[in-house]
């Protein structure tokens, strides 16, 4: 290896130099965010010049040709879906940061509990035999048919999954684990016999759906996600302080009066609220439950405080930058979100792996 490319790696690896106070992180990821937005909002098949977006929100541009088609552009394709990404990574990264402080493990994504798993069985049961199923389901609900199943398909998994763990105790954490890798191998087997039953068609929009997407974004669908986040978003933001105690062990948790029991229970519905509404819209958008968490906890140590809201802005911005790539990558075409999550987030991901924060966890 030449020696400016080892210095810049060694670079890399120390960073950072010094961790970041909790207000500086958060402040820092939110000024992150706000230009990614700015820049996300600009990418497309229909580019937005900085100055045009400038006078587009400014209304400057109002009357005037360019200005309604950029509105029209800007109002009904970009901005929803600006929204639902800011909605889905927000959503997934928080609940991935729930379940690394409930499993006591950096490893940890909200796949463990089945909600992911869950809603690609039953989108793919959907796809492949719901006109045979259930013909007259896709006539009372229209395109609402394929979101509502596959949320509920979550559901019904985590469930699974949750009272598989149960005993004399109570919730057994390891329990849980083994039961959700069970149960996401049967849903994957599941997966496997429906793409071998399926027509050329069928297969194509089943394979479209696990890669995940924001292209389907319209205003009806981004209200009910985000307000459906937003109050999965609050909720899990109150168990920052449980968490922190539950990271000393569950007997001393109990100690210090954390009702350790409730506090897993409402860990693993908000995980399944946030994971399951976001997956049943976009699809499978993997990684950033796994990838921002772990991120933000090199950035600022394991504190709960910090680490659930700055998860949620991390991830936040990783998926809208993944989606802006996927939107001008292969323009006027469209790349699959999952996949860009992967790549985007993964090689940092091993990259900070190596750094010697990595160590202190």
């Amino acid at each position: 290896m030449s020696q400016p490319l080892l210095r810049w790696e060694n670079r890399l690896l120390s960073w950072p130099p010094r961790r970041p106070s909790g207000g500086q992180l958060i402040a820092g990821l939110s000024v992150l965010l706000v230009f990614v937005t700015l820049y996300a909002a600009g990418q497309g098949a229909y580019g937005l010049g900085w100055q045009e977006l400038i006078e587009l929100l400014t209304g400057e541009l109002a009357g005037t040709p360019e200005g309604e088609a950029s509105a029209l552009v800007f109002n009904n394709i970009r901005l929803p879906r600006l929204i639902l990404a800011i909605a889905a990574g927000a959503a997934l990264a928080m609940a991935g940061a729930l379940m690394q402080g409930l499993f006591r493990n950096p490893l940890a994504d909200p796949g463990l509990i089945g909600v992911s798993s869950g809603a690609a069985l039953a989108a793919g049961i959907t796809i492949v035999m719901g006109a045979l199923w259930w013909p007259e389901l896709p006539r009372a609900l229209g395109s609402w048919t394929l979101v509502l199943m596959a949320f509920l398909g979550g559901l019904a998994v985590t469930w699974l999954i949750y009272s598989l763990s149960q005993g004399e105790g109570g919730t057994r954490v390891g329990q849980m684990l083994l039961a959700g890798i069970a149960v996401n191998a049967l849903a994957g087997a599941g997966l496997g016999l429906l793409n071998y039953l399926a027509t050329d068609e069928q297969l194509r929009n089943l394979q479209f759906w696990l890669m995940g997407s924001l292209g389907g974004a319209r205003w009806s669908a981004v209200w009910l996600v985000s307000g459906l986040c937003l109050l999965a978003l609050v909720a899990g933001m109150r168990l920052s302080h449980p968490l922190n105690a539950l990271a000393l062990g569950e007997a001393q948790a109990t100690l210090l009066g954390v009702a350790v029991e409730r506090v897993k229970r409402q860990a693993v519905i908000i995980t399944a609220l946030a994971v399951g509404v976001v997956t049943a819209t976009t699809g499978i958008i993997g990684f950033v439950g796994l990838v921002a968490p772990h991120m933000v906890r090199l950035m600022c140590g394991p504190d709960h405080r910090w680490v659930l809201p700055g998860s949620a802005l991390l991830g936040a911005s990783l998926v809208l930058l993944a989606d802006a790539a996927a939107r001008t990558l292969v323009a006027p075409a469209e790349l699959p979100l999952g996949v860009l999550t992967a790549l985007v987030g993964v090689p940092f991901f091993l990259l900070l792996l190596r750094s010697r924060a990595a160590r202190l966890l």
